[in-house]
């Protein structure tokens, strides 16, 4: 979809009579019948059906392969191979051809993807959730999405490097997983461990590293404050009043208050929790130091670009040109005129 928003045009072929299992992962559905989840990330693309245990259909594939600039899979290892389509056949019949394999646990694994799962097994949710509580994973499927775009990443690098000169395939195949995109999203915290040798912790709203950094209660909803260095924390300390807190040797750098944490934290939500929210922030905003209330979804979507059939808009530079395609909708087209099905109108 990335590459869909981006301009790319996006063929997406599904098995036929169920297709994308996400169609069916609801409620809520839409009034056709389409799962919200597949709305949300299947706009700009022609959808199609294809069987690859029909010879006639596998033909169709291979020359939908070969004239793409661009192949995107995530079946199990070996299951493209077993009908002839595999990446290492595909990449040496077309030199042009960048291919992107999608997986759970890296190559050769059989293993199925799913989010939940890599977030247990990284340890995302070891760190996820409060201190003394369960581990919890994250609310949206972030794994899914940032794998997504590590893959995205991938195959612009790959068509960068294509178009400096003639790749050999083992170039031409990009490979991205659920697991290796989490373990790398653990970015500061793995470091934490890697550098410290200690196991890392489950600190809730808090931060393992910065005080204060974590959320407040005022006196109607939660906000939640962002000091990222001293300077931030004077001023933070002013806008709620407390200069004594301000000057205070104890906490005037951010060692000395991860030291002192939860003296200064009670100090500060006992202050936060004698106003309301809206005007804590605007005392905040003003001094420039970074804080937020915490809203609903439905809040955060008030005034952003967002359309119950296309999803939110564009996190990149791009546009939506086309709705998520029905199962099959674009079958007789396509077969009839392949990618220049994109330019019949």
């Amino acid at each position: 979809m990335i590459l869909g928003d981006l301009g790319a045009d996006v063929l997406k072929v599904e098995r036929p009579g169920s297709g994308d299992e996400t169609r069916e992962w609801g409620p809520p559905f839409d009034a056709r019948g389409e799962s919200a989840y597949y709305l949300s990330i299947n706009r700009n693309k022609l959808g199609v059906t294809a069987d690859l245990s029909s010879d006639a259909d596998r033909a169709r594939i291979h020359e939908w392969m070969g004239g793409a600039d661009v192949v995107v899979e995530n079946f199990r290892a070996g299951t493209l191979e077993r009908w002839g389509l595999g990446a290492a056949e595909m990449l040496r019949a077309h030199p042009a051809l960048v291919w992107c394999t999608i997986s759970g646990f890296g190559e050769g694994s059989r293993r199925p993807g799913y989010d939940f799962v890599v977030q247990a097994e990284s340890g995302w949710m070891a760190i996820t959730g409060e201190p003394d509580g369960e581990p919890i994973k994250a609310g949206v499927a972030v794994v899914d999405v940032m794998c997504g775009k590590d893959a995205a990443l991938g195959i612009l690098a790959a068509l960068v490097g294509r178009g400096r000169g003639e790749l050999p395939p083992e170039r031409r195949h990009v490979r991205a997983s659920l697991a290796a995109s989490a373990t790398a999203a653990l970015v500061n915290v793995a470091q934490n461990v890697l550098v410290g040798g200690r196991d890392a912790a489950r600190w809730g709203n808090a931060h393992a590293n910065l005080v204060p950094y974590q959320l407040f209660h005022a006196a109607d909803r939660p906000i939640v404050i962002a000091v990222g260095n001293d300077g931030q924390w004077r001023a933070c300390a002013a806008a709620l009043g407390l200069p004594d807190l301000a000057a205070d040797e104890r906490f005037a750098t951010n060692p000395g208050r991860l030291a002192h944490r939860a003296e200064l934290v009670a100090m500060l939500q006992a202050r936060v929790a004698s106003r309301s929210a809206a005007e804590w922030l605007a005392r905040l905003d003003a001094a420039g130091v970074p804080a937020g209330v915490v809203k609903s979804v439905r809040e955060a979507l008030d005034g952003a670009a967002a359309s119950p059939l296309t999803g939110v808009a564009p996190s990149v530079p791009g546009t939506v040109r086309r709705p998520p395609p029905r199962l099959g909708e674009h079958d007789a087209l396509v077969r009839a005129m392949g990618w220049e099905a994109f330019r019949s109108g």
